[in-house]
């Protein structure tokens, strides 16, 4: 505690990741040192609001190492605790709102002070300040910065949902990114982010990413475009619908059944979706025989409602044989081998 209170910087960035190890291999420490929050708010204040100091100045911004060393133990200290949490709430969102973004000091003192924000009980207000943060880097040049912009708004969503919302089309822009690290993050976001209200506008720009993401993608995002359809699908057609969607662009990077599965459920439990759905697959398979789901789901189709084909629709349906209907399962048999269900 003693050494907290030296004028040296030095030995007080020491002395602060020496209490940080403290508090968290022991309780006993973390217990004392949370008399000390006072303290550490004042001695971190003055360092925010000091003037120009040649010995510790860093791009305009007084010692920033001491700062994000200061803000990380009052972290440790403010978890879990709301006492100590309300003494550095004023000051963390002193810290927010005016610290300088323009040099990447000034960005690791704001990414340090929102993890701080998230991980302490503080008030509402604060936490959209740091989600605002986090938006924020999602804009900036810097691949790194967005990277875990994108990886601390995944760890906070669960709690920070309805903040995170209103960035949505910022999450959304990076599904464009070339970094396919930065594409991970965005794509795991948007999922995480699904919900009855946003579940159309989110699976249509996912199904516009897996068009064109790289292949190794395509399988995760067939997934879980299959399980936010399951479980937040508006109505059924539309269900249908966005699973066709899934089995056309995923293709044979569909590594699992569920899909298939959630199909032929989805479309048994409705009779009304029988004739669409067979003429869909129909369809869909003409030119997609080597795709091995769709040709499951397509063979399924046929054999249970092929009667809907030796009709004519009004949706561009034209009738055909039983031939043609033979014919169509024979070349899927030919180019594909197809799972038994």
């Amino acid at each position: 505690g003693l050494l907290l209170k030296e004028k040296n910087h030095g030995v007080v960035l020491s002395a602060a990741s020496l209490c940080i190890e403290m508090c968290k291999n022991n309780k006993q420490a973390l217990e004392k040192f949370r008399k000390l929050v006072s303290s550490i708010v004042r001695m971190l204040k003055t360092l925010v609001v000091s003037g120009y100091s040649p010995e510790h100045d860093v791009s305009g911004i007084s010692d920033p190492f001491l700062q994000v060393h200061l803000i990380r133990l009052l972290r440790v200290l403010g978890k879990n605790d709301d006492s100590a949490s309300d003494k550095m709430n004023d000051l963390l969102a002193q810290i927010a709102t005016n610290t300088e973004t323009s040099k990447n000091v000034g960005n690791a003192i704001l990414y340090e002070c929102v993890l701080t924000i998230m991980e302490i009980k503080s008030e509402s207000g604060l936490r959209v300040l740091a989600v605002n943060i986090l938006g924020r880097f999602l804009l900036h040049s810097d691949k790194n910065i967005r990277y875990v912009a994108l990886n601390s708004l995944l760890q906070c969503v669960t709690t920070d949902g309805m903040a995170i919302q209103r960035h949505r089309a910022t999450i959304l822009d990076c599904l464009k990114d070339p970094d396919t690290s930065i594409l991970r993050r965005a794509m795991e976001l948007c999922f995480a982010l699904m919900n009855p209200t946003t579940v159309r506008g989110t699976t249509r720009e996912l199904l516009l990413f897996m068009e064109t993401c790289p292949p190794e993608f395509k399988g995760d995002c067939a997934s879980g475009l299959t399980q936010t359809a399951d479980k937040f699908s508006p109505n059924a057609k539309w269900h249908v619908e966005t699973l066709f969607k899934v089995l056309v662009v995923g293709g044979n990077h569909i590594r699992d059944d569920s899909l298939v599965a959630s199909l032929v459920q989805r479309i048994s439990s409705h009779p009304e979706l029988h004739p669409y759905s067979v003429r869909a697959l129909y369809r869909a398979i003409r030119e997609r025989s080597t795709y091995q789901p769709l040709a499951q789901a397509a063979c399924w189709s046929m054999g249970e409602f092929a009667q809907y084909l030796l009709e004519s629709d009004d949706e561009g349906h034209i009738a055909i044989s039983e031939k043609q209907v033979v014919s169509s399962i024979e070349k899927i048999l030919e180019t594909r081998s197809v799972v038994k269900f």
